[in-house]
């Protein structure tokens, strides 16, 4: 089965979405699952895994929602406060409401997450629960993400976007990427989303992404981390920024097909279904 672990639904609304900024008109408006199946509808995807895009329980409800009514969402990655007194009770509510497989955090925007020991004590008991924890960081802020990761080790965490790397060309930024990620990669716990590549491959709105640049730092991720810890995501819509959807499955598609024979099943599904425990 063909699975999708990394695209978002919401009902536009600019104050809880407020990392979608001037330039994202496309953006600003409603993408729902109908949207999603008319996208998907020449690729063979099977499931999705719907992600988090907002930081209050409200999305997470949301998403239970869109999920009840659709066998095809395998799973929701929600959120919930983790700093709160509470968030074991409400970690377990959630749970009993629907195919919850993770929590994750805009922690790209609120990095001081990653040192705070009140978000530490939700951090374990996410693990202790058996779900996974995405976690939304950017190049720059993996020296910060290694330790926070290394402290939580007693379940899967997944890092999206492979860290957002700086997909310019420049060398350098290349080599303080891999360097980085490399450090995540020697934690056995640790698994990456092939996802969000496009967008960090744009020199500006609207132009082609660097497609040489995302293989490039494909062929890293694999070589760093294993074909068992990559896993497809297409972040639909906000793909659409830079590629559309059939597009960037073509891109990966042929990519998997490149390497090992089992390559393109891991990371089109196996892997998804297996460290997000999918019920399929």
């Amino acid at each position: 089965m063909l699975i999708d672990a990394h695209q978002h639904f919401w009902r536009y609304d600019p104050a809880r979405l407020d990392w979608i900024v001037p330039g994202m008109n496309a953006l600003m408006h409603d993408w729902l699952p109908v949207d999603l199946a008319e996208a998907w509808a020449e690729t063979g995807i099977e499931a999705t895994i719907a992600v988090q895009a907002a930081g209050d329980e409200a999305e997470t409800a949301f998403l239970m929602e869109q999920a009840a009514a659709r066998d095809w969402i395998a799973g929701v990655v929600g959120w919930v406060d983790l700093a709160s007194a509470d968030a074991d009770e409400c970690i377990g509510h959630w749970q009993a409401a629907g195919p919850l497989v993770g929590l994750r955090h805009q922690i790209e925007g609120d990095p001081a997450r990653l040192n705070d020991a009140a978000f530490d004590v939700g951090m374990a008991a996410v693990q202790r629960r058996g779900l996974v924890y995405e976690v939304l960081v950017n190049h720059r802020q993996l020296a910060d993400a290694v330790p926070f990761c290394i402290r939580h080790d007693a379940h899967t965490l997944v890092v999206d976007h492979l860290a957002k790397p700086a997909i310019t060309g420049d060398d350098a930024a290349f080599g303080q990427w891999r360097d980085a990620i490399a450090a995540l990669a020697a934690l056995p716990h640790v698994a990456v989303k092939i996802s969000g590549l496009a967008t960090e491959a744009q020199t500006a709105p609207g132009e082609a992404p660097d497609i040489d640049g995302i293989y490039r730092h494909l062929d890293s991720a694999l070589e760093l981390f294993g074909e068992d810890r990559l896993i497809f995501g297409s972040d639909w819509p906000v793909c659409r920024l830079a590629i559309d959807y059939g597009d960037w499955f073509a891109l990966i598609d042929a990519w998997a097909r490149a390497q090992s024979p089992d390559c393109r099943a891991k990371v089109f599904g196996a892997n998804a279904a297996s460290l997000y425990s999918l019920d399929l």
